[in-house]
């Protein structure tokens, strides 16, 4: 890794604050109001959890909620899951040494995966950005199994893509908007997606396991990506007593469901 990618190289072989730095920017490329929404969901952890949650980060990825969870609730504790071994790999990295934190290699879409985290129950359960990628009817799967990791009166939270059908002429703005604002971001040397992989791939700590990212995911693909009602109902559905949207952008909600 080097000054001009990601940041400085540590004499271990790898910065990782640069590394979650640079998915942090290249993540707010794509969505500029990232932020709005970690702070809505830490806010609803702390009004239905308290201020000492126990949590499970779901599809963790470099550990971006979790950083944000712990900076706010240093007595939280925290589960990261995710099968992504370049993504863990940084995870693991920034988080080394903190007992507070708990890092599982799993796949959501094996219906043993709650088997292998450590706990069976979470005062709350949350994700962003990353659940896109299941079609409903195995979304639909994942919501039964995620209430039943929630204790009552805990909470449960997506953050992601949720496009409402129902609006073409509103949401075809919006994406023409969203995109003549990233075309002005990438001249000022914004990474996208693929080539911030290209950046790991080269790195001598990253290589191999972003080799065998692309082993197990190929390129990224998208699911269904449903609206926030649909999401709300199908929560409702799989056990939760109250769910709704709690935060939303043109393109984006954040759904909570109170089980």
């Amino acid at each position: 890794m080097t000054d001009a990618d990601t940041g400085s190289t540590t004499a271990s072989g790898a910065d990782w604050h640069a590394w979650q730095e640079s998915w942090d920017r290249q993540q707010e490329w794509y969505m500029p109001d990232r932020e709005d929404r970690f702070r809505i969901m830490l806010d609803m952890v702390e009004a239905l959890a308290g201020p000492a949650p126990r949590v499970l980060d779901l599809a963790c990825g470099t550990g971006t909620i979790t950083a944000r969870l712990l900076a706010r609730f240093p007595d939280a504790t925290s589960t990261g899951v995710d099968l992504d071994p370049a993504l863990l790999a940084i995870a693991e990295g920034t988080f080394a040494g903190d007992e507070r934190v708990g890092l599982v290699t799993a796949d959501l879409k094996d219906p043993d995966w709650p088997s292998r985290l450590p706990h069976r129950s979470y005062d709350a359960v949350l994700t962003a950005t990353a659940l896109h990628w299941l079609h409903s009817e195995p979304l639909t799967a994942l919501y039964g199994q995620i209430a039943g990791l929630v204790r009552d009166g805990g909470v449960f939270m997506n953050a992601d893509h949720m496009i409402d059908e129902a609006t073409p002429r509103i949401n075809a703005a919006e994406r023409a908007q969203r995109h003549a604002r990233m075309d002005e971001a990438r001249k000022g040397g914004a990474l996208d997606w693929a080539e911030w992989w290209q950046v790991a791939g080269r790195d001598p700590v990253l290589a191999a396991p972003t080799a065998r990212r692309f082993e197990i995911y190929g390129e990224h693909a998208d699911g269904d990506m449903p609206s926030a009602t649909w999401h709300a109902r199908v929560l409702r559905e799989q056990g939760f007593g109250e769910a709704r949207p709690v935060w939303c952008s043109p393109s984006d909600a954040l759904v909570l469901a109170v089980k």
